[in-house]
């Protein structure tokens, strides 16, 4: 389909933009997290635009001439551990203005990653409606990244649509890499718990030896039970570094943070964001 002209619409740290690569050109990138600002510009070395999604103008959407959207919106209201308000809550209210721009100026293609309790919500059944009258063609996967060769469940729901014709592409099998390889070569040994192993009973334990780790969620920086994985050494029990944690995500080499953002707002971007070898996948339907 050519060379792409993408907006990434909830950028985060440009987890798209990373997966669409030399295939897209990124026309503009919008995000209102300060943490997320700084850390996109201190990887693309441009700053997405500050703007709440809500209330964009859809002049202002036509004026980066883009042909392709990506976005993945807030999963809190469609998650296990979110309230399940799915269009009722107040996060989705910048889904709903992309839906409107979507019938009124739908692009040429778009992707949407976000969590299995997306699928079969009133929000997919809203942008199934508006893709079905702008005269695309979809698909959709469950996709998890241990498919894909690295140690960590993370099943995703993807969206994938044009408004020309789409083919499926074969799933890879890639065997998945032992944990070890993803570890970084010298250990923070202030990642250790602690007092907090107090709640080693209710984590999910691995060893270097594993291949799977449980999803990273965006709270693993200050929740333990639920939040993701936690490495079993002779020292004791750890957290994953942040380095670590990018790396089971795909971001290889791991992505430069600034200096302000803290180390549990490095988790909450990565936690929040996509794996990116699958989502590099789904945007190959568009290569």
């Amino acid at each position: 389909m050519g060379h792409l002209r993408v907006i990434e619409f909830f950028a985060g740290m440009g987890g798209w933009r990373r997966a669409f690569g030399a295939r897209a050109t990124i026309a503009a990138a919008y995000d209102i997290s300060p943490p997320a600002l700084a850390t996109y510009a201190r990887i693309w070395g441009e700053r997405p635009t500050a703007r709440e999604l809500a209330t964009v103008p859809a002049a202002e959407i036509l004026r980066h001439g883009a042909d392709t959207w990506a976005m993945s919106p807030p999963c809190q209201p469609f998650c296990r551990m979110g309230n399940r308000q799915d269009l009722e809550d107040p996060r989705s209210r910048a889904f709903l203005r992309l839906m409107e721009l979507l019938a009124a100026h739908p692009p040429e293609h778009l992707v949407l990653e976000s969590v299995e309790g997306f699928l079969g919500s009133g929000a997919h059944a809203l942008l199934t409606d508006r893709l079905r009258e702008g005269g695309f063609h979809a698909l959709e996967y469950t996709l998890d990244p241990q498919r894909f060769g690295l140690p960590n469940q993370r099943p995703r729901a993807f969206v994938v649509a044009s408004r020309r014709t789409l083919e499926g592409r074969e799933l890879p099998g890639l065997p998945t890499a032992p944990l070890r390889g993803f570890l970084d070569p010298v250990e923070d040994p202030g990642l250790y718990l602690g007092e907090a192993l107090r709640h080693r009973p209710g984590l999910d334990l691995v060893t270097e030896d594993a291949t799977r780790t449980a999803c990273f969620i965006g709270g693993y920086g200050r929740r333990y039970v639920g939040s993701g994985s936690f490495l079993e050494t002779e020292r004791g029990v750890r957290r994953f570094s942040v380095a670590e944690t990018a790396r089971l995500l795909g971001w290889e080499p791991p992505p430069a943070f600034p200096e302000e953002v803290s180390a549990e707002g490095r988790y909450k971007l990565l936690g929040n964001g996509l794996s990116i070898p699958v989502a590099a996948w789904v945007a190959g339907h568009l290569a």
